[in-house]
Protein backbone atom coordinates (compact mmCIF):
# COMPACT_ATOMS: atom_id res chain seq x y z
CA UNK A 1 0.00 0.00 0.00
CA UNK A 2 1.59 3.56 -1.31
CA UNK A 3 1.16 5.95 1.07
CA UNK A 4 -0.84 8.96 -0.03
CA UNK A 5 0.76 12.58 -0.74
CA UNK A 6 -0.23 15.67 -0.52
CA UNK A 7 0.34 18.46 -3.18
CA UNK A 8 3.40 20.67 -1.96
CA UNK A 9 3.37 24.60 -2.00
CA UNK A 10 5.80 27.71 -1.42
CA UNK A 11 5.35 27.88 2.77
CA UNK A 12 2.40 30.56 3.62
CA UNK A 13 5.18 32.35 5.64
CA UNK A 14 8.57 32.97 3.86
CA UNK A 15 10.50 33.58 7.59
CA UNK A 16 9.78 29.77 8.17
CA UNK A 17 12.02 28.78 5.10
CA UNK A 18 14.74 28.55 7.48
CA UNK A 19 13.60 25.77 9.25
CA UNK A 20 13.82 23.23 6.39
CA UNK A 21 17.60 23.43 6.94
CA UNK A 22 17.39 22.29 10.34
CA UNK A 23 17.89 18.59 11.37
CA UNK A 24 14.38 16.33 11.21
CA UNK A 25 13.89 12.89 11.45
CA UNK A 26 14.04 10.68 8.34
CA UNK A 27 11.20 8.70 7.19
CA UNK A 28 13.03 5.40 7.88
CA UNK A 29 13.37 6.06 12.12
CA UNK A 30 9.89 7.63 12.21
CA UNK A 31 8.93 4.04 10.34
CA UNK A 32 11.27 2.33 12.94
CA UNK A 33 9.60 3.96 16.41
CA UNK A 34 6.14 2.63 14.62
CA UNK A 35 6.78 -0.80 13.98
CA UNK A 36 8.17 -1.29 17.91
CA UNK A 37 4.62 -0.15 19.29
CA UNK A 38 3.12 -2.84 20.66
CA UNK A 39 0.02 -1.27 21.97
CA UNK A 40 -1.98 1.97 21.23
CA UNK A 41 -0.32 3.73 24.33
CA UNK A 42 3.08 3.44 22.67
CA UNK A 43 1.63 5.20 20.11
CA UNK A 44 0.35 7.83 21.90
CA UNK A 45 3.33 8.61 23.71
CA UNK A 46 5.07 9.07 20.22
CA UNK A 47 2.18 11.51 19.03
CA UNK A 48 2.82 13.68 22.15
CA UNK A 49 6.44 14.01 20.78
CA UNK A 50 5.30 14.47 16.88
CA UNK A 51 2.86 17.61 17.35
CA UNK A 52 2.50 20.64 18.77
CA UNK A 53 0.47 21.08 22.66
CA UNK A 54 -2.74 22.58 20.85
CA UNK A 55 -3.22 19.75 18.28
CA UNK A 56 -2.26 16.85 21.18
CA UNK A 57 -4.39 18.39 24.09
CA UNK A 58 -7.39 19.03 21.16
CA UNK A 59 -6.82 14.45 20.08
CA UNK A 60 -6.79 13.84 24.38
CA UNK A 61 -9.08 16.23 25.70
CA UNK A 62 -12.28 16.22 26.93
CA UNK A 63 -15.05 18.52 28.27
CA UNK A 64 -14.96 20.07 31.83
CA UNK A 65 -12.94 17.98 34.14
CA UNK A 66 -12.92 15.07 31.61
CA UNK A 67 -14.78 12.67 33.68
CA UNK A 68 -17.18 10.78 30.94
CA UNK A 69 -13.76 9.63 29.11
CA UNK A 70 -12.16 8.51 32.51
CA UNK A 71 -15.38 6.48 33.13
CA UNK A 72 -16.08 5.24 29.86
CA UNK A 73 -12.17 4.09 30.02
CA UNK A 74 -12.67 2.53 33.18
CA UNK A 75 -15.69 0.41 32.06
CA UNK A 76 -13.41 -1.46 29.71
CA UNK A 77 -10.70 -1.44 32.23
CA UNK A 78 -13.41 -3.47 34.37
CA UNK A 79 -14.40 -5.61 32.07
CA UNK A 80 -14.18 -9.23 32.68
CA UNK A 81 -15.01 -11.98 30.42
CA UNK A 82 -16.27 -14.96 30.38
CA UNK A 83 -13.71 -17.77 29.45
CA UNK A 84 -14.23 -21.74 27.45
CA UNK A 85 -11.67 -23.87 27.34
CA UNK A 86 -11.17 -26.68 25.03
CA UNK A 87 -12.71 -25.37 21.76
CA UNK A 88 -11.57 -25.59 18.39
CA UNK A 89 -10.56 -22.00 17.22
CA UNK A 90 -7.89 -23.32 15.21
CA UNK A 91 -9.86 -21.06 12.18
CA UNK A 92 -10.61 -17.30 13.61
CA UNK A 93 -13.35 -15.76 12.01
CA UNK A 94 -13.04 -11.68 12.23
CA UNK A 95 -15.47 -10.27 10.00
CA UNK A 96 -19.15 -8.88 10.27
CA UNK A 97 -21.83 -7.95 7.63
CA UNK A 98 -22.15 -4.01 7.47
CA UNK A 99 -25.44 -3.01 5.50
CA UNK A 100 -25.18 -6.33 3.46
CA UNK A 101 -21.19 -6.46 2.72
CA UNK A 102 -18.69 -7.86 4.79
CA UNK A 103 -15.93 -6.26 6.35
CA UNK A 104 -12.82 -7.56 7.83
CA UNK A 105 -12.74 -6.28 11.65
CA UNK A 106 -15.82 -4.99 13.76
CA UNK A 107 -14.47 -1.71 13.64
CA UNK A 108 -15.76 2.08 11.37
CA UNK A 109 -12.95 4.57 11.29
CA UNK A 110 -14.66 7.08 13.41
CA UNK A 111 -15.54 10.79 12.11
CA UNK A 112 -13.31 13.14 13.68
CA UNK A 113 -12.57 16.96 12.88
CA UNK A 114 -9.72 19.27 11.58
CA UNK A 115 -7.48 16.07 10.86
CA UNK A 116 -4.84 17.68 8.54
CA UNK A 117 -4.32 19.50 11.86
CA UNK A 118 -2.73 16.57 12.96
CA UNK A 119 -1.16 14.96 9.99
CA UNK A 120 -0.86 17.09 6.61
CA UNK A 121 -2.90 14.56 4.48
CA UNK A 122 -5.46 14.36 6.59
CA UNK A 123 -8.54 12.06 6.03
CA UNK A 124 -7.63 10.63 2.72
CA UNK A 125 -4.91 8.96 4.75
CA UNK A 126 -6.92 7.61 6.89
CA UNK A 127 -9.32 5.83 4.33
CA UNK A 128 -6.67 4.49 2.39
CA UNK A 129 -6.04 2.42 5.27
CA UNK A 130 -9.90 1.62 5.18
CA UNK A 131 -9.52 0.42 1.96
CA UNK A 132 -6.55 -1.17 1.97
CA UNK A 133 -7.80 -3.47 5.22
CA UNK A 134 -11.63 -3.76 4.00
CA UNK A 135 -13.08 -1.30 6.73
CA UNK A 136 -15.11 1.18 6.61
CA UNK A 137 -13.76 5.27 6.78
CA UNK A 138 -16.43 7.93 8.08
CA UNK A 139 -15.78 11.53 6.83
CA UNK A 140 -16.69 14.31 9.26
CA UNK A 141 -18.73 17.56 9.13
CA UNK A 142 -15.82 18.93 10.62
CA UNK A 143 -13.40 17.47 8.18
CA UNK A 144 -10.40 19.57 6.44
CA UNK A 145 -11.68 17.32 3.41
CA UNK A 146 -14.34 17.51 0.89
CA UNK A 147 -16.61 14.53 0.55
CA UNK A 148 -15.24 14.77 -3.46
CA UNK A 149 -11.66 15.37 -2.60
CA UNK A 150 -11.80 11.90 -0.50
CA UNK A 151 -13.47 10.23 -3.02
CA UNK A 152 -11.08 11.40 -5.79
CA UNK A 153 -8.46 10.46 -3.45
CA UNK A 154 -9.26 6.76 -2.47
CA UNK A 155 -12.51 5.97 -4.99
CA UNK A 156 -12.26 2.38 -3.59
CA UNK A 157 -12.82 3.14 0.08
CA UNK A 158 -16.38 2.26 1.65
CA UNK A 159 -17.49 5.93 3.05
CA UNK A 160 -20.18 6.95 5.97
CA UNK A 161 -20.22 10.60 5.85
CA UNK A 162 -20.91 12.44 9.48
CA UNK A 163 -23.68 15.44 9.21
CA UNK A 164 -24.17 17.90 11.77
CA UNK A 165 -27.88 19.49 11.34
CA UNK A 166 -27.12 23.29 10.68
CA UNK A 167 -29.33 26.18 11.65
CA UNK A 168 -29.72 26.55 7.92
CA UNK A 169 -31.42 23.74 6.41
CA UNK A 170 -30.27 24.67 2.81
CA UNK A 171 -26.35 24.41 4.16
CA UNK A 172 -27.13 20.59 5.54
CA UNK A 173 -28.84 19.73 1.89
CA UNK A 174 -26.36 20.71 -0.03
CA UNK A 175 -23.99 18.45 2.34
CA UNK A 176 -26.33 15.74 1.87
CA UNK A 177 -26.15 15.85 -1.54
CA UNK A 178 -22.54 16.30 -2.09
CA UNK A 179 -22.18 12.79 -0.11
CA UNK A 180 -24.81 11.54 -2.40
CA UNK A 181 -23.15 12.49 -5.53
CA UNK A 182 -19.83 11.02 -4.12
CA UNK A 183 -20.99 7.61 -3.36
CA UNK A 184 -21.14 8.00 0.72
CA UNK A 185 -23.60 4.71 1.61
CA UNK A 186 -24.55 5.99 4.71
CA UNK A 187 -25.57 9.29 6.76
CA UNK A 188 -24.40 9.54 10.64
CA UNK A 189 -26.65 11.84 11.79
CA UNK A 190 -24.64 13.37 15.52
CA UNK A 191 -27.17 14.43 17.88
CA UNK A 192 -25.18 14.73 21.05
CA UNK A 193 -24.25 18.45 20.13
CA UNK A 194 -26.82 21.12 20.64
CA UNK A 195 -24.22 23.01 21.70
CA UNK A 196 -20.50 22.83 22.12
CA UNK A 197 -18.94 21.20 25.11
CA UNK A 198 -17.19 23.17 27.79
CA UNK A 199 -13.27 21.83 26.74
CA UNK A 200 -11.15 24.20 28.93
CA UNK A 201 -7.59 22.50 26.95
CA UNK A 202 -8.85 23.70 23.70
CA UNK A 203 -9.90 26.85 25.43
CA UNK A 204 -6.63 27.51 27.28
CA UNK A 205 -4.68 26.76 23.98
CA UNK A 206 -6.92 29.59 21.86
CA UNK A 207 -7.57 26.94 19.66
CA UNK A 208 -8.09 28.07 15.87
CA UNK A 209 -8.12 26.84 12.42
CA UNK A 210 -5.60 27.36 11.12
CA UNK A 211 -3.60 28.13 13.67
CA UNK A 212 -2.41 31.66 14.37
CA UNK A 213 1.03 32.79 14.17
CA UNK A 214 1.45 34.71 18.37
CA UNK A 215 4.42 34.65 20.76
CA UNK A 216 3.05 31.55 21.97
CA UNK A 217 2.63 29.80 18.66
CA UNK A 218 6.23 30.71 17.46
CA UNK A 219 7.37 28.24 20.66
CA UNK A 220 5.51 25.95 19.15
CA UNK A 221 7.23 26.33 15.50
CA UNK A 222 10.40 25.62 17.63
CA UNK A 223 9.51 22.54 19.30
CA UNK A 224 7.98 20.89 16.72
CA UNK A 225 9.42 22.31 13.52
CA UNK A 226 8.83 19.38 11.05
CA UNK A 227 4.79 19.64 12.20
CA UNK A 228 4.82 23.33 11.09
CA UNK A 229 6.96 22.58 7.54
CA UNK A 230 4.77 20.27 6.41
CA UNK A 231 1.29 22.86 7.11
CA UNK A 232 3.05 25.63 5.66
CA UNK A 233 4.00 23.98 2.71
CA UNK A 234 0.41 22.55 1.94
CA UNK A 235 -2.32 23.63 0.89
CA UNK A 236 -4.34 25.65 3.82
CA UNK A 237 -5.57 24.26 6.40
CA UNK A 238 -9.72 25.14 7.04
CA UNK A 239 -12.75 23.39 7.45
CA UNK A 240 -14.26 21.67 4.22
CA UNK A 241 -17.32 22.76 4.89
CA UNK A 242 -16.47 26.32 6.48
CA UNK A 243 -14.05 27.82 4.15
CA UNK A 244 -12.84 31.13 5.69
CA UNK A 245 -13.32 30.28 9.41
CA UNK A 246 -11.08 31.76 11.30
CA UNK A 247 -12.63 32.40 15.29
CA UNK A 248 -11.99 30.02 18.08
CA UNK A 249 -13.62 26.53 17.74
CA UNK A 250 -15.27 26.68 20.46
CA UNK A 251 -17.95 29.43 18.95
CA UNK A 252 -18.51 27.01 15.97
CA UNK A 253 -21.06 25.10 17.12
CA UNK A 254 -22.92 27.70 18.89
CA UNK A 255 -22.54 29.64 15.09
CA UNK A 256 -24.18 27.20 12.78
CA UNK A 257 -25.26 23.89 14.66
CA UNK A 258 -29.01 23.64 14.70
CA UNK A 259 -29.68 23.18 18.83
CA UNK A 260 -33.74 23.02 17.90
CA UNK A 261 -33.76 19.88 16.13
CA UNK A 262 -35.83 17.21 17.64
CA UNK A 263 -36.54 13.56 16.41
CA UNK A 264 -39.34 14.83 13.68
CA UNK A 265 -36.72 16.32 12.12
CA UNK A 266 -35.44 13.06 10.84
CA UNK A 267 -38.64 12.59 8.66
CA UNK A 268 -37.19 15.01 6.62
CA UNK A 269 -33.45 13.48 6.41
CA UNK A 270 -35.43 10.41 5.12
CA UNK A 271 -36.72 12.74 2.90
CA UNK A 272 -34.04 13.94 0.94
CA UNK A 273 -31.25 11.02 1.71
CA UNK A 274 -32.00 7.12 0.29
CA UNK A 275 -29.05 5.68 1.94
CA UNK A 276 -28.81 3.74 5.04
CA UNK A 277 -29.15 6.74 8.27
CA UNK A 278 -26.78 6.04 11.44
CA UNK A 279 -28.06 8.35 14.50
CA UNK A 280 -24.56 8.78 16.76
CA UNK A 281 -24.85 10.34 20.32
CA UNK A 282 -27.44 8.23 22.01
CA UNK A 283 -27.29 8.19 25.58
CA UNK A 284 -30.52 6.62 26.74
CA UNK A 285 -32.70 3.24 26.23
CA UNK A 286 -35.50 5.49 26.14
CA UNK A 287 -33.70 6.88 22.75
CA UNK A 288 -33.00 4.37 21.31
CA UNK A 289 -35.96 2.80 21.36
CA UNK A 290 -37.31 6.29 19.32
CA UNK A 291 -34.64 5.83 17.39
CA UNK A 292 -35.94 2.35 16.51
CA UNK A 293 -39.44 3.45 15.70
CA UNK A 294 -38.20 6.15 13.30
CA UNK A 295 -37.07 3.44 11.02
CA UNK A 296 -33.03 4.57 11.39
CA UNK A 297 -30.41 1.60 10.33
CA UNK A 298 -27.99 1.70 13.33
CA UNK A 299 -27.22 3.48 16.15
CA UNK A 300 -23.90 4.33 17.92
CA UNK A 301 -24.25 4.75 21.81
CA UNK A 302 -21.80 7.71 22.40
CA UNK A 303 -20.81 10.17 24.96
CA UNK A 304 -18.71 12.02 22.03
CA UNK A 305 -15.68 10.91 23.23
CA UNK A 306 -15.96 12.49 26.64
CA UNK A 307 -15.99 15.69 24.68
CA UNK A 308 -20.07 17.25 25.27
CA UNK A 309 -21.17 16.48 28.40
CA UNK A 310 -19.24 15.67 31.64
CA UNK A 311 -20.42 12.65 33.48
CA UNK A 312 -22.60 11.39 31.03
CA UNK A 313 -23.55 7.98 30.19
CA UNK A 314 -20.84 5.38 29.80
CA UNK A 315 -21.88 3.21 26.59
CA UNK A 316 -20.15 -0.12 27.60
CA UNK A 317 -22.51 0.09 30.93
CA UNK A 318 -26.15 0.97 29.13
CA UNK A 319 -25.37 -1.22 25.87
CA UNK A 320 -26.71 -4.40 27.00
CA UNK A 321 -29.89 -3.19 27.93
CA UNK A 322 -30.28 -0.83 24.66
CA UNK A 323 -29.74 -4.08 22.55
CA UNK A 324 -32.52 -6.01 24.60
CA UNK A 325 -34.73 -3.38 24.32
CA UNK A 326 -34.07 -2.74 20.17
CA UNK A 327 -33.91 -6.45 19.22
CA UNK A 328 -32.54 -7.12 15.80
CA UNK A 329 -34.29 -3.81 13.82
CA UNK A 330 -31.40 -1.72 14.04
CA UNK A 331 -27.58 -2.71 14.55
CA UNK A 332 -26.18 -0.92 17.73
CA UNK A 333 -22.88 0.45 17.71
CA UNK A 334 -20.27 1.84 20.40
CA UNK A 335 -17.17 4.38 20.96
CA UNK A 336 -15.08 6.09 23.52
CA UNK A 337 -12.18 4.86 24.99
CA UNK A 338 -11.79 2.03 22.53
CA UNK A 339 -7.88 1.23 22.57
CA UNK A 340 -7.21 -2.03 22.44
CA UNK A 341 -8.12 -5.04 20.39
CA UNK A 342 -9.42 -6.33 24.17
CA UNK A 343 -11.81 -3.19 24.16
CA UNK A 344 -13.08 -4.30 20.90
CA UNK A 345 -14.18 -8.00 22.02
CA UNK A 346 -15.43 -6.13 25.08
CA UNK A 347 -17.92 -3.91 23.49
CA UNK A 348 -19.04 -7.57 20.98
CA UNK A 349 -19.15 -9.57 23.59
CA UNK A 350 -21.66 -7.06 25.37
CA UNK A 351 -23.52 -7.15 22.08
CA UNK A 352 -22.17 -4.54 20.05
CA UNK A 353 -22.30 -4.93 16.23
CA UNK A 354 -19.00 -3.15 16.09
CA UNK A 355 -16.68 -0.03 17.49
CA UNK A 356 -16.78 3.25 16.17
CA UNK A 357 -12.40 3.66 16.96
CA UNK A 358 -11.53 7.37 16.94
CA UNK A 359 -8.25 8.70 19.82
CA UNK A 360 -6.97 5.32 18.56
CA UNK A 361 -6.03 6.16 15.11
CA UNK A 362 -5.17 9.87 16.00
CA UNK A 363 -2.60 8.74 17.80
CA UNK A 364 -0.98 6.43 14.94
CA UNK A 365 -1.89 9.25 12.85
CA UNK A 366 -0.45 11.49 14.69
CA UNK A 367 2.95 9.20 15.79
CA UNK A 368 3.51 8.33 11.65
CA UNK A 369 0.82 9.27 9.10
CA UNK A 370 -0.85 6.61 7.61
CA UNK A 371 1.75 3.94 8.29
CA UNK A 372 0.82 4.76 11.87
CA UNK A 373 -2.60 4.50 11.29
CA UNK A 374 -1.85 1.12 9.45
CA UNK A 375 -0.36 0.41 12.89
CA UNK A 376 -3.36 1.14 14.59
CA UNK A 377 -4.76 -1.51 12.36
CA UNK A 378 -2.42 -4.41 12.90
CA UNK A 379 -2.26 -3.92 16.89
CA UNK A 380 -5.80 -3.76 17.22
CA UNK A 381 -6.47 -6.90 15.12
CA UNK A 382 -3.44 -8.87 16.71
CA UNK A 383 -5.06 -8.05 20.32
CA UNK A 384 -9.06 -9.14 19.36
CA UNK A 385 -7.69 -12.26 17.32
CA UNK A 386 -5.35 -13.01 20.99
CA UNK A 387 -8.51 -12.47 22.88
CA UNK A 388 -10.85 -13.87 21.00
CA UNK A 389 -9.00 -17.22 21.29
CA UNK A 390 -8.34 -17.21 24.60
CA UNK A 391 -11.80 -16.77 25.51
CA UNK A 392 -12.06 -19.73 23.18
CA UNK A 393 -14.52 -18.13 20.91
CA UNK A 394 -14.26 -18.49 16.95
CA UNK A 395 -16.54 -16.02 15.58
CA UNK A 396 -18.25 -12.78 16.38
CA UNK A 397 -21.56 -14.29 17.55
CA UNK A 398 -19.91 -16.59 19.71
CA UNK A 399 -17.98 -13.80 21.75
CA UNK A 400 -21.67 -12.34 22.00
CA UNK A 401 -23.28 -15.70 23.30
CA UNK A 402 -20.56 -15.71 25.63
CA UNK A 403 -20.97 -12.75 26.72
CA UNK A 404 -18.94 -10.28 29.12
CA UNK A 405 -19.67 -8.36 32.54
CA UNK A 406 -18.43 -4.96 34.12
CA UNK A 407 -16.70 -6.03 37.81
CA UNK A 408 -18.21 -3.20 40.19
CA UNK A 409 -14.86 -1.45 41.94
CA UNK A 410 -14.57 -2.03 45.26
CA UNK A 411 -11.68 -0.79 47.59
CA UNK A 412 -9.24 -3.80 48.44
CA UNK A 413 -9.43 -4.26 52.25
CA UNK A 414 -13.15 -3.55 51.98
Amino acid sequence: MEPLKSKRQFPDVPHFLGLIAWKLPTIRRTKEKIDKAITIYDLQKLAKKKVPRATYDYVEGGAQREISYQRSADAFTNLEFNVRVLRNISSIDTSTEVFGKNVDLPIIFAPTGYTRFMYHVGEPAVAAVAEANNLIYCLSTMGTTAPDELAAAVPGARRWFQLYMMQNREQSLSMINSAKENGFEALVITVDTPVSGHRPRDIRNGLTIPPRLGLKTIAYVIAKPRWWINLLTTKKLEFAAFRGWDKPLAELASHIFDSSMTFDDLAWVKSVWDGRIVIKGIQSVEDAVKCKEAGVDAIVLSNHGGRQLDRGSVPLEILPDVVAAVGNELDVYIDGAVMSGQDVYGAIARGAKGVFVGRAYLYGIMAGGQYGVQRVVDILKKEFINTMALCGVKNLNEARALGAKIRSCRPHNS
